[in-house]
C-alpha cells in the first residue's frame, strides 16, 4: 500500500462511500463547534446563573439547551465536554499508536526469543483489568487531565502491537527486506523505512477505530468519577450528572448522550470506510 496509485485509489473508494463521506463532514462540524462554540457563546462553561437553575431548553438568556442544577449553560458545557473528550481520545490514541507500532514492529522483526518475551509481556498486560491500572495511577499521582492521557494511552496499545507484529512477521520474509539486509542496512533503519510504511494501512484503519474506544473509556472513567474533575467537563462527566437527574431534568442526560452517540457513529463509519478503501480486494 505504499505506492501512490494505490493511495489514490483508496481515496477514491473512500469518497464513494456515502456514509463515511457524510461522517467526515459531520465530525469536522463537531470539531469546529467544539473549538469555536464556547468562544462565541455569551456564557462560560463554569459560569453560574442563579436565576436559571436546571431550566429546560429555552430562548431565554440564550440557554438554548437548558442549564444544569447549578445554572450553567448546557450547550457550552457540552461543547466544552466534547472538546475535552476528543482531545483526550486523540492524544491517548497517539500515545497508543507510538507505543504499539514500535513494540509490534520490533517484536515481529526481531523474532525468536525477543519476540516471545515481548509478546508474553503484552499477554500479561492483557490479563490486568484496565480500570485497576487507572485507579492505581490515580492513587499514586493524583487526579489530573495529563495523567488521564497517559493512563488511557498506556493501556490502549496492546491490540495495535499485535496487529503490527503480525504484519511485520509476513513482511520480513519479503524480497525487499532481504535485499536491504544484503546491503547491510541496520535493523533500526529497516524498521523505520520499510516495515512501518508498509503497515500504514492497517494502522490507519485501527487508529480510526481506536479513537471511539478511547472516548468510551474516558467517558466510563468520568462517569465513575475517576476522569475529568469539576469545573472541567467531558461527555462522560456530563452524562454522569444527567443520569442522577434524568427524572427531573432529562435534557441534562439527553444532550450529552446524543452528542456522544453521534460522535461514536461518525468515527465508526469512517473506520469502516477506511477499512474498505484500503482493502484492494474490494470491488470498485
Amino acid at each position: 500500500m505504499s505506492e501512490p496509485g494505490l493511495w489514490r485509489d483508496a481515496e477514491r473508494r473512500l469518497r464513494s462511500n456515502r456514509a463515511a463521506a457524510i461522517s467526515v463532514f459531520v465530525l469536522l462540524a463537531f470539531a469546529i463547534a467544539a473549538l469555536a462554540g464556547p468562544w462565541l457563546s455569551p456564557h462560560r462553561y463554569d459560569e453560574i446563573d442563579w436565576r436559571a437553575l436546571a431550566i429546560a431548553p429555552t430562548l431565554h438568556d440564550a440557554h438554548w439547551l437548558g442549564t444544569d442544577q447549578l445554572g450553567r449553560d448546557l450547550l457550552v458545557r457540552t461543547l466544552y465536554g466534547m472538546r475535552t473528550s476528543l482531545l483526550i481520545a486523540l492524544l491517548a490514541s497517539a500515545v497508543s499508536l507510538c507505543i504499539g507500532v514500535t513494540w509490534g514492529a520490533v517484536a515481529g522483526y526481531a523474532g525468536g526469543r525477543v519476540d516471545n518475551a515481548m509478546m508474553r509481556f503484552v499477554d500479561i498486560l492483557y490479563s490486568l483489568p484496565y480500570i485497576f491500572f487507572v485507579i492505581i495511577l490515580t492513587v499514586l499521582f493524583g487526579r489530573n487531565i495529563f495523567l488521564l492521557f497517559i493512563a488511557i494511552g498506556a493501556v490502549g496499545w496492546l491490540t495495535m502491537a499485535r496487529i503490527v507484529r503480525g504484519q511485520t512477521l509476513s513482511l520480513r520474509r519479503r524480497e525487499f527486506i532481504e535485499a536491504a539486509l544484503a546491503l547491510g542496512v541496520p535493523p533500526r533503519r529497516i524498521i523505520r523505512r520499510h516495515i512501518v510504511p508498509n503497515v500504514a494501512g492497517p494502522v490507519i484503519v485501527y487508529a480510526t477505530l481506536l479513537v471511539p474506544q478511547m472516548i468510551l473509556f474516558e467517558s466510563f472513567l468520568s462517569f465513575l468519577g475517576l476522569g475529568v474533575q469539576e469545573p472541567l467537563a467531558s461527555l462522560g462527566s456530563l452524562i454522569a450528572d444527567g443520569a442522577s437527574t434524568m427524572e427531573s431534568a432529562p435534557w441534562m442526560l439527553v444532550v450529552p448522550a446524543t452528542v456522544l452517540v453521534a460522535l461514536l457513529a461518525c468515527l465508526n463509519f469512517i473506520g469502516d470506510g477506511l477499512r474498505d478503501a484500503l482493502d484492494p480486494r474490494q470491488p470498485g
